[in-house]
């Protein structure tokens, strides 16, 4: 090779270089660096966010409804699309402009699908195959409880396999996450999911009247308070006792607090939606028997794991993620467990646990680079208001009929 010929070379790499600095979208970052936009609006969140694909979050913005359901005193479907209709255009163009990018250099747009609820989902949907056709980018459908399983990811080194617990206001499952789109269910609600009821406890206690909690979430307003109860003056049953399987059911301790505060009410002579002196007794054992539910069927879970061969016998991990991860008093219920079973556990930090456009987007990124799930812009999409994680195992794990072994869920606050 003539030295004519290597200086000619080292030119155009350094002219390519230049063109790709001056063109990068978003402060210096290459065009090589893919970027995908992840679209949310599952519940009553609109959110957005623009990822590269080391899972940098270069911009995201998101509208809460929280204040207006707390008004209402739970989420009306109705209300949740008007207000995702209102504001996902600003939502998702204030994620494009704080991280500098222009939908020309996007690489895909990612949106969750399904599940949720079907009004609000339809409003993201709508929106996104609007702005793919626009932009002609391709389009990634996202399952919702599959971008909370992979948010981890994304935060730190996480290899597969990994056994997940994924619990909110509208889900709860256990589930062995294999591989981005592969995930064997072991357990999941057969009713209401724990947030829910926590919320519907809440509500039925009328604490937003409570000077404390007036602001906050119906399951944030029991762990507060609850941190100043006694657990032990309301001893109510854990769910499912005598049933050996991994699946959750919480309609029944619902059932066993409301009857308990109708009983409180009628001792102190006050009418529903005065609030009880034995407030904060009421918030301790329900959270408690929340987190021992959760506990004792995630321990099953993990010694059907172990039996089956189903999770790696070096460094074993249990993923919690969704809204009702960041309850710090679930958390340590789940770390007895693990502790005693000899799995790391991990939570996202709680602003990665509540819906957000960044895991939809983290999603979609993790797609992309497998090239998984990936639909050019023109495919019509439907969504799915209820849709199942992976392959279901719950016969199975049912069949098995492990047995736990006693464990004391003595949790300081």
């Amino acid at each position: 090779m003539t030295m004519f010929s290597t200086q000619v070379k080292v030119l155009h790499r350094l002219l390519q270089f230049r063109h790709t600095f001056w063109c990068a979208p978003s402060f210096g970052k290459a065009l090589s660096s893919r970027l995908v936009l992840g679209i949310e609006t599952s519940c009553d969140d609109t959110g957005a966010a623009v990822l590269d694909e080391t899972g940098e979050i270069l911009g995201e913005s998101l509208h809460s409804q929280k204040d207006v359901h707390l008004r209402t005193g739970g989420i009306i479907p109705t209300v949740a699309q008007q207000l995702h209709r209102e504001n996902i255009e600003r939502v998702v163009q204030e994620a494009l402009d704080r991280s500098n990018v222009d939908p020309s250099h996007l690489s895909a747009v990612a949106t969750t699908v399904k599940p949720g609820l079907a009004l609000s989902l339809g409003i993201g949907l709508e929106f996104s195959q609007r702005f793919v056709r626009q932009h002609n980018k391709p389009f990634i459908p996202i399952h919702h409880m599959e971008a909370h399983a992979l948010t981890v990811r994304m935060l730190q080194p996480v290899a597969f396999p990994f056994l997940v617990l994924l619990v909110s206001g509208g889900h709860s499952l256990l589930s062995v996450a294999r591989g981005v789109d592969d995930f064997l269910l072991l357990g999941h609600s057969l009713d209401e999911a724990p947030g829910d009821t926590l919320d519907k406890v809440a509500r039925r206690l009328s604490l937003i009247k409570h000077p404390l909690c007036a602001t906050l979430s119906g399951g944030q307003a029991i762990e507060l308070l609850a941190k100043e109860g006694d657990r032990t003056r309301f001893p109510f049953r854990t769910p499912m006792g005598q049933t050996q399987d991994c699946c959750f059911s919480f309609s029944g301790l619902r059932n066993q607090v409301t009857m308990t505060i109708m009983k409180q009410e009628a001792e102190e002579g006050v009418e529903q939606g005065t609030l009880l002196s034995c407030v904060d007794d009421i918030a301790a054992a329900t959270q408690h028997t929340v987190a021992s539910h959760l506990a004792k069927r995630t321990h099953r879970a993990i010694l059907f794991c172990k039996a089956n061969g189903l999770l790696p016998s070096n460094s074993p991990t249990l993923v919690v993620s969704g809204g009702v991860a960041s309850n710090q008093y679930i958390r340590k219920a789940l770390a007895i467990i693990t502790e005693l079973t000899g799995l790391r556990l991990l939570c996202p930090p709680a602003k990665f646990c509540t819906d957000n456009g960044v895991m939809i987007a983290w999603n979609g990124v993790e797609r992309l680079r497998e090239g998984k799930g990936i639909l050019p812009p023109n495919v019509d999409v439907h969504y799915e208001p209820k849709a199942p994680l992976g392959v279901d195992m719950t016969a199975q794990v049912r069949a098995a009929a492990i047995r736990l072994p006693s464990v004391r869920m003595k949790i300081l606050n």
